[in-house]
């Protein structure tokens, strides 16, 4: 008797629907061949099948078995087939009644017959509920996570023993986990810093909630102990709150990247990425012979932070720039091609020089001739090109601490009322497009959307053509003037607007021209 148990597959953070078959020829000993392209992880399951049936109280006769995939044309990946498994094979021995096609099965079992936790259980528990399954048996330690997709039954479940006892109606039935909302988590902060610990750098301060207003990219250039790290992390205090649906996106790709937090899986608080600069292409853009994603996936719906930019691999920081373009990237091999969502911010923090000191006004630099110009050259052009403010950072004297000290710092809570009232200033001018914020508006828009006084139109037209500027860079002034005018209220751009998005991209001149 062929029996079939429903399973889910997963394709990237999308699943589809899976059968599991099992048949088997009576022979003089026992075999399982496991077709429908399985990889590693499946074809090792067989032991580990055979193993959990016999340790939880059931039997193989001396046969013949074939599982069987389908599709067949699909390649299945990771252990979470196991429990389908050993069910299809208790099912065609006639041990456990054919299971009911409204319910999946998904989970790795120890050869003791035990459930372990499997990571993509998320994005799997989803695409059941959309793909019309009613119930859904997950190891327990995934029921919490299982139970955020909603429309679905989830039941956690230790052992096959169990499982098997409650399906047969010998033993008791699992209680279906409560589902887990998204709303659940809203007031949950969790970052544990704060903008009024940052004393002074009050420019820098402005062009992070400027950044931060209208999802731009920004650069940090100063001195050592400038405080340019710890601005950074901050960043993620002032941003809006995630929304319902890009909780459970950004809970996606962490569940399949094996980085969710199995207790508490959905969080109001946005990723935050801070690479070491040691780090290669594919653990940056993601990859692997079983395609992960990578920091800039990760850090969808919140921030990148590179540290010391110009230390990372030229390599690693080309392979951002089309995620920077596209929001998302996608990973080519030879058995599938994946497509993973990176709509991040960038924050990237640098020093002037290899020493740190190039124009600091009391210390004196000490590279050597051609050192400077080496050292930013490892910063090309193009991905200069996609980072729309560039802040500089002076040092920090022992007056401007102590003054700091006597002065009441804004809060992240504050600066984030401003932040989301502008944000909502951009929902509304492009509500019905897949523009969200300013720093992702398109030419068209900005031509369509972009109103200024004329006045600001002439301060833009000096500015452009004072400091020679390409049509881009003309683009990014507007966006962040937009940026800046939203924040105060404004329905058209003013001069100071744009005199000030334009302060935020001099830097590149004043650094990037030395020595070329």
């Amino acid at each position: 008797m062929v029996a079939k148990v429903c399973a889910i597959g997963l394709s990237g953070i999308e699943g589809y629907s899976v059968e599991v078959e099992a048949d088997f020829r009576m022979g003089d000993k026992l075999s399982i061949g496991i077709v429908g392209l399985p990889d590693t992880a499946m074809k090792e399951a067989r032991d580990r099948v055979r193993s959990a049936i016999q340790n939880s109280g059931f039997f193989l006769p001396e046969a013949e078995y074939t599982l069987n995939l389908a599709p067949a044309d699909v390649r299945k990946e990771g252990s979470w087939y196991d429990l389908p498994m050993v069910l299809a094979l208790l099912a065609a021995t006639g041990q456990i009644s054919p299971l009911p096609k409204s319910a999946a099965f998904l989970g790795e079992v120890s050869l003791a017959g035990e459930l372990r936790p499997c990571t993509g259980i998320l994005p799997a528990a989803l695409s059941a509920a959309q793909l019309g399954f009613k119930d859904l048996f997950v190891p327990a330690k995934n029921a919490k996570e299982a139970a955020s997709a909603t429309g679905l039954r989830v039941f956690g479940i230790d052992t096959v023993k169990q499982l098997c006892d409650a399906l047969s109606g010998v033993g008791p039935a699992p209680a279906p986990q409560p589902p887990i909302l998204p709303e659940e988590e809203e007031g949950a902060e969790g970052y544990g810093v704060d903008f009024s610990e940052v004393m002074g750098q009050q420019g820098a301060k402005r062009a992070l909630e400027i950044a931060a207003a209208g999802g731009h990219n920004i650069l940090m250039i100063g001195p050592p102990g400038t405080g340019k790290s710890m601005l950074a992390k901050r960043l993620p205090t002032i941003l809006p709150r995630l929304s319902s649906s890009e909780m459970l996106e950004t809970a996606k790709i962490r569940s399949v990247a094996g980085v969710l937090d199995f207790n508490r899986p959905l969080s109001s608080v946005r990723p935050f990425a801070s690479p070491h600069h040691n780090i290669t292409v594919q653990g940056m853009a993601g990859g692997g012979s079983i395609p992960r994603p990578g920091e800039i996936s990760l850090a969808h719906n919140g921030v990148l932070f590179l540290d010391e930019l110009p230390e990372f691999n030229k390599s690693v920081l080309e392979a951002m720039r089309q995620p920077l373009e596209d929001q998302k990237v996608t990973i080519s091999r030879a058995a599938k091609t994946l497509t993973y969502p990176a709509a991040f911010q960038l924050v990237c923090a640098m020093n002037p020089c290899p020493c740190g000191y190039f124009g600091h006004p009391t210390r004196k630099c000490t590279c050597g001739p051609g050192a400077v110009s080496r050292y930013l050259g490892r910063i090309s052009g193009p991905m200069m090109d996609r980072i729309d403010l560039q802040i500089e950072l002076p040092p920090v004297s022992y007056t401007d601490v102590s003054s700091a000290a006597h002065r009441k710092e804004e809060s992240s809570a504050e600066i984030r009322k401003r932040v989301e009232a502008a944000r909502e200033i951009q929902r509304k001018r492009y509500e019905g497009t897949d523009t969200e914020c300013n720093a992702r508006a398109t030419p068209a828009q900005i031509k369509a959307l972009f109103a200024l006084t004329p006045e600001a139109d002439e301060t833009l037209r000096v500015i452009f053509e004072r400091l020679g500027l390409s049509m881009r860079a003309r683009d990014k002034i507007l966006k962040v003037a937009r940026t800046a005018a939203d924040l105060a209220g404004s329905d058209v751009i003013l001069p100071d607007h744009v005199s000030e998005a334009s302060f935020y991209r001099s830097l590149d001149k004043k650094y990037w021209s030395h020595g070329r």
